[in-house]
């Protein structure tokens, strides 16, 4: 009799206070140096604040080449526009879906003066083939994102990949061949749990960002809002929240390949960032 195998919680990042843009406050959960622990994924920032002085600057134009950008605003309003002739508003529940890739000079400001300013901002790297393939941007309404109640209660948004649990299946609003990145948002009252299925050999993370949740394995471990948590490789997951909690889980196939950044490039070599600054400081970007 074969038993499953569970993920269980390898390690725990608590995030670090830091600012981007014209001053705009953020928590970097991941980012900065090791970040093959967390292939395919480069960055993980939350930004969440009521004092409009911590958001106002925004992020003026600025440049990204060689991954993808994924901005998922859960209170707010924020406008893009990028060199390409892209505009859109994300407003709550809507997600931008950004690929870099070759180039894009974009920015990012808040359409508002007051209130709370919630979201979330993930870098998804794309392999050495695509890097320097063409831009493209895509905003998803609130209603376009794939949502459903898991069996147990758990709501779920599908922004990426297929959600399984048991007969339950749904496709995500965006699909990545190479990367085949997952990424769910859930909402767990209080007393549910959730079994999703995840392709084995993805790297897994999860962020608890309101309640607590219990990753049950071969060894419980409790998550607290804040935290977010790598996970160990394995066939089953379990989730549990006695006093309900929201949350967001990522999975995606490593890629594998070598990764050097700097700033807003992230390439294969230190020569393809070097060209990544030529390009563009002579405006050959995208």
């Amino acid at each position: 009799m074969s038993y499953p195998h569970y993920r269980d919680v390898l390690d725990l990042h608590q995030g670090r206070a830091t600012s981007d843009g014209d001053g705009v406050r953020l928590t970097r959960l991941i980012g900065g140096p090791g970040l093959e622990r967390f292939d395919p994924f480069l960055m993980l920032d939350a930004f969440d604040s009521v004092d409009a002085r911590d958001y106002l600057g925004g992020f003026p134009a600025h440049p990204h080449r060689g991954f993808e950008t994924v901005t998922l605003m859960l209170e707010g309003r924020m406008r893009h526009e990028d060199h390409l002739g892209n505009r859109g508003l994300l407003v709550p529940g809507g997600v931008q879906w950004m690929t870099a890739a070759g180039g894009i000079v974009h920015s990012e400001m808040p359409e508002q003066e007051q209130g709370r300013l919630f979201g979330f901002q993930l870098w998804l790297n794309l392999p050495a083939a695509d890097k320097l393939g063409p831009a493209s941007y895509r905003d998803f309404a609130p209603e376009e994102i794939p949502q459903l109640t898991s069996a147990r209660g758990v709501g779920v948004r599908v922004i990426a990949g297929r959600f399984r649990e048991g007969e339950q299946e749904q496709a995500g609003a965006v699909q990545r061949p190479h990367t085949e990145p997952q990424l769910y948002q859930l909402d767990f009252p209080a007393g549910a749990c959730l079994m999703p299925e995840l392709p084995r050999g993805h790297n897994v993370l999860l962020h608890v960002f309101a309640g607590e949740l219990t990753v049950r394995g071969q060894r419980d471990r409790s998550i607290q809002a804040g935290q977010l948590a790598r996970l160990t490789d394995g066939d089953s997951l379990h989730l549990t929240s006695a006093n309900g909690a929201r949350a967001l889980l990522i999975a995606g196939k490593p890629l594998g390949e070598p990764i050097v950044q700097y700033g807003p490039f992230v390439m294969n070599s230190r020569e393809q960032i070097e060209q990544a600054l030529a390009d563009y400081r002579s405006g050959r970007f995208g």
